[in-house]
C-alpha cells in the first residue's frame, strides 16, 4: 500500500489555524489566505490536501466552502474536506464542485444511518473521522466523548463499506508528541481498511515509522503543525517518505 502525505489546512475565521488538542481558546494563526497556503503545499509536491472547516463543525454546517472549492478548482491537487458535513446535500455539495474526498466524523456516532447511505451512495469518496480519547470515539469537534470504542465503530463502518479511515488521538493532537502508532495500526487490523493517521506527527522519524506500517494498512499521516512550525519541511518528506 502507497504511503500519503497529508499536509493539513484547519480553517476558522477564513485563516489557517491550529488548536492543541482541538481545544478552540488554544488557537494559532499560521496564514491569513486558505487558498495560498494549499498552492503553497502543491508548489512543494503535495498530490492531496487535508482541509478542516474548524467553524463548521462547530456549527454543524459549512462555513469555510468557498475556500475547499477554490482549492479543489484551482490547483491541480486532490481535497479530502472534514467539519460540519451533516447532510447528503453537504455531502453533494462537495463532490459534485470538485472535491474528492467528504470526512463524516461527528454524525457517524449521532446519525449512523446517513453515514451507511453516505457510504452506500459514494463508497470511497467517504473517509470515516475517527477520533478517539482513551479509546473513545469523541465527537462535535472534540467537544464531547461518547461510550463507543473506537475499534468497535470502525468493524461496524467497515462492515457497510467503509475503506479509508482517518484516526485522530486527541492527546497527541497539536502537541508534537508523535502518533499514538499502536492505536492506529490496530484499527486497520481491525477493519481490513487504510488507516489515515493524524495527530502528533512531528518529525521525519514519526513519519518513517508509520510508513512502516503501510503493509499492515497504515495509508499516510496528516501533517499540521510540524510544518507551520518547521519540524517537518514538507518539500524534503514527500520526497524521502513515500
Amino acid at each position: 500500500m502507497a504511503f500519503t502525505i497529508y499536509p493539513a489546512i484547519d480553517m476558522r475565521n477564513g485563516k489557517c489555524v491550529r488548536l492543541v488538542q482541538g481545544d478552540y481558546s488554544k488557537e494559532t494563526v499560521y496564514g491569513n489566505s486558505p487558498f495560498e497556503m494549499a498552492k503553497s503545499f502543491a508548489e512543494q509536491g503535495a498530490e492531496w490536501i487535508h482541509m478542516v472547516d474548524l467553524d463548521g463543525a462547530k456549527a454543524g454546517a459549512p462555513v469555510n466552502d468557498s475556500f475547499v472549492l477554490q482549492v479543489a478548482q484551482e490547483l491541480s491537487v486532490k481535497v479530502q474536506i472534514g467539519g460540519g458535513i451533516r447532510s447528503a446535500q453537504d455531502v453533494d455539495y462537495y463532490l459534485s464542485r470538485g472535491v474528492d474526498r467528504v470526512i463524516l466524523g461527528s454524525a457517524a456516532i449521532n446519525n449512523p444511518e446517513f453515514v451507511r447511505e453516505m457510504l452506500k451512495r459514494y463508497g470511497e469518496k467517504i473517509a470515516i473521522g475517527l477520533d478517539a480519547k482513551d479509546g473513545y470515539v469523541a465527537t462535535e469537534g472534540w467537544v464531547e466523548t461518547s461510550t463507543v470504542e473506537a475499534t468497535v465503530l470502525g468493524r461496524e463502518l467497515a462492515e457497510a463499506g467503509a475503506r479509508t479511515f482517518i484516526f485522530t488521538d486527541i492527546a497527541t493532537d497539536g502537541m508534537l508528541s508523535g502518533p499514538n502508532v499502536q492505536a492506529t495500526v490496530e484499527l486497520a487490523r481491525v477493519t481490513g481498511a487504510a488507516v489515515i493517521a493524524s495527530g502528533g506527527v512531528s518529525s521525519m522519524e514519526d513519519l518513517q515509522v508509520l510508513q512502516e506500517y503501510a503493509g499492515q494498512g497504515v495509508s499516510g499521516a496528516i501533517v499540521g503543525k510540524a510544518i507551520y512550525t518547521d519540524k517537518i519541511s514538507l518539500a524534503s518528506a514527500l520526497k524521502e517518505v513515500n
